[in-house]
C-alpha cells in the first residue's frame, strides 16, 4: 500500500470520527492525522475526485464526507489511491510467465479474493466506532486495578 492511500485512510477515518455533518480544515486534518499539510492536500484531491469528499472554501470551508459512512468502504478508499495492495506479482495486470503453470497462484488469487473481501465489509462506520473505542481510556478494572505493579512485589 502506498503512503498516500495509508495517509487517505487515515484522513477519512478522521472525518468519518467526527460528529456527523462536521467538517475539518486541512490544517486540522493534517494534524490530526500526523501528516504534513502540502501531501495531505494532494492526497485530499483524490478523494474529493473519487466523490468520498467535499472540499468548501471560505471561512467556514473545509473537507467533509459527501457520502454516508456506512455505504463507504476501505476499498472504496484504496481504489479512490490505485492502491489495492497486491499480494504477489504474479496478481498484477501483466501477471507472470508461469501462472498458468503454478499451482500456488491458485491459493494466491484465493487470497487476494479474501482480502478484498475483508477491505470491501470494512466500512467508515465500523472503522470510526473502532478508533473511537480505541481512543477512549480503559476503565480500571477490579479490586486493585490501576495500583503499580511494583507495590505487589
Amino acid at each position: 500500500m502506498t503512503r498516500a492511500a495509508d495517509y487517505a485512510v487515515r484522513a477519512i477515518v478522521h472525518l468519518a470520527s467526527l460528529p456527523d455533518r462536521s467538517r475539518a480544515s486541512l490544517g486540522e486534518l493534517a494534524t490530526g492525522v500526523d501528516v504534513s499539510p502540502a501531501f495531505l492536500s494532494k492526497v485530499l484531491q483524490r478523494l474529493v475526485r473519487a466523490g468520498l469528499i467535499r472540499s468548501r472554501r471560505g471561512k467556514c470551508g473545509g473537507f467533509e464526507l459527501s457520502r454516508d459512512i456506512a455505504s463507504v468502504s476501505l476499498l472504496d478508499v484504496l481504489h479512490a489511491l490505485d492502491s489495492v495492495p497486491t499480494l504477489n506479482a504474479c496478481l498484477a495486470p501483466r501477471g507472470c510467465a508461469r501462472s498458468a503453470t503454478c499451482g500456488a497462484h491458485v491459493v494466491w488469487l484465493e487470497a487476494q479474493g479474501r482480502l478484498r473481501d475483508v477491505l470491501a465489509g470494512a466500512s467508515l462506520a465500523r472503522i470510526a466506532r473502532l478508533s473511537r473505542a480505541r481512543r477512549r481510556p480503559a476503565a480500571p478494572r477490579g479490586r486493585g486495578a490501576g495500583r503499580d505493579l511494583d507495590e505487589h512485589r
